[in-house]
């Protein structure tokens, strides 16, 4: 592993923002798991630089090179990172990129180690790293995808990778590890042509010292919760569900709170105490991989693959089986629906009453989050593909291309790109935002970015 510091002037402490008044850190503030906080995407008041440059290593805090291959974002408490990897010699070939309908697996069975990294974020350091299993895959990976997709969930406590059929694992903030477990082959495949391996992509979840996580997979698909501390299996509760990529999200109705699942079969709600389902949809893309969103007593969903592509605003209220009669139709509690315009990686991003959805080549469409009107669309770049979902913070929106580029535009009812700036390197993951930084992984390195 390597480093590779810039000349730094006084790094910012932004210490009456981070934490709450009782001098612990503030969890809104940090960015515990895939997307952040409640996976929105967002963190105001971060006070990230205006400009940066990767080539001139100008507001290039660190970048630190990491081996292997991984599509974890990272995720980030107080002023520790954790990030996931898989190492293997000969599986060499790295994230292929472009739009391509060639779907069959890398040709590989060697030895893999999957690893975990706790990293110091202000100085791009390894604090320590744990390797959790080795051997061979038990699923292949898509080109496009690595075996360490799925980003870790942490409460500032604990740490939790997936692996998918190489397991889950609980690390405490030292590194020991506390507990693990095996959930067999987790079949992570196309639905309609099982030879498409693609490896499994959907990454857990803390709340409330509880830990959720969603297998969607070809057989035995099912939602679960552990108590974080022991992982003793809290409920199980199986789907029928086509396999799926897409990371869970918690939302309130009232006082109850409840797990809302993306999925093509059953998209819905499941009561977090007990796992009992809550209200369920199907239809829409069938293999759903974005993850709920949720605000203004709203969940918002979408997915795009096969003929329909439809973005959902559903009331948090929901309860019992809301299935349009037909597609594109509306049915109770569904606020607003537009039956094609869903995105098939991307998860969306709702910000000041702004729902943004990035597609595949580079489109964006701003929509009214209160009533699905299209605000503006308009176009990222003039080639290309997009894979990373968008993040946002003080009014700018942080949008990655494959290739790399990072797109900055200004959140508001018109298009204002802001900055181009290449990172001449493969990202197919969302940026990552703490006070004073943000963080790009790419398919070699991690590099933060902060004001010098």
């Amino acid at each position: 592993m390597k480093f590779y510091f810039p000349v730094t002037g006084a790094i910012v402490a932004l210490f009456a923002i981070t934490l709450s008044l009782n001098g612990q850190i503030n969890p809104e503030r940090q960015w515990p798991q895939y997307r952040g906080y409640m996976a929105s995407g967002v963190l105001d008041n971060a006070n990230l630089p205006e400009s940066f440059d990767f080539q001139k290593m100008i507001n290039i805090r660190w970048k630190t090179e990491i081996p292997g291959l991984g599509l974890s974002s990272p995720v980030i408490w107080g002023d520790k990172l954790f990030i996931t990897t898989s190492i293997a010699k000969s599986d060499n070939q790295g994230i292929r990129t472009g739009i391509y309908g060639d779907g069959m697996p890398v040709a590989d069975s060697s030895v893999h180690n999957w690893k975990v990294y706790c990293i110091n974020k202000n100085s791009g350091k390894v604090i320590w790293e744990r390797n959790s299993f080795t051997g061979i895959p038990k699923v292949r990976r898509h080109p496009k995808s690595t075996h360490a997709n799925s980003s870790v969930a942490t409460d500032g406590k604990y740490a939790v990778a997936f692996f998918g059929s190489e397991g889950l694992y609980c690390y405490d903030y030292e590194g020991t590890l506390i507990w693990k477990k095996s959930f067999g082959v987790l079949k992570s495949v196309a639905f309609d042509y099982n030879a498409a391996e693609w490896e499994f992509a959907s990454s857990p979840v803390i709340y409330n010292g509880v830990l959720i996580i969603q297998c969607d997979v070809l057989e035995n698909s099912f939602l679960a919760a552990f108590e974080l501390k022991t992982g003793k299996e809290l409920w199980k509760t199986k789907r029928d569900e086509y396999p799926g990529w897409c990371t869970p999200n918690i939302y309130k109705d009232g006082t109850k709170t409840r797990i809302a699942v993306n999925g093509f079969k059953h998209r819905g709600g499941y009561d977090f105490e007990t796992g009992k389902e809550i209200w369920k949809m199907s239809g829409g893309g069938d293999v759903p991989i974005p993850t709920p969103v949720v605000g203004n007593n709203l969940i918002f969903f979408n997915s795009a693959h096969g003929p329909s592509s439809p973005i959902y605003a559903i009331e948090t209220t929901a309860t019992g089986d809301i299935t349009p009669k037909t597609e594109g139709a509306m049915s109770e509690y569904v606020k607003w629906n537009i039956p094609r315009g869903g995105s098939y990686i991307h998860t969306m991003l709702l910000y000041n009453g702004h729902l943004y959805n990035v597609n595949w080549n580079g489109t964006i469409a701003c929509l009214d989050a209160a009533t699905g009107k299209e605000i503006y669309r308009a176009k990222l770049g003039h080639s290309g593909s997009f894979i990373a979902s968008p993040v946002a913070s003080d009014g700018k929106i942080y949008i990655v291309d494959e290739q790399g580029t990072v797109y900055i535009i200004q959140d508001g009812t018109s298009f204002k790109q802001i900055a181009v700036i290449p990172m001449n390197d493969v990202c197919l993951t969302a940026p990552s935002i703490t006070d004073g930084m943000i963080f790009f992984r790419t398919q070699k390195y991690l590099i933060a970015v902060g004001k010098q």
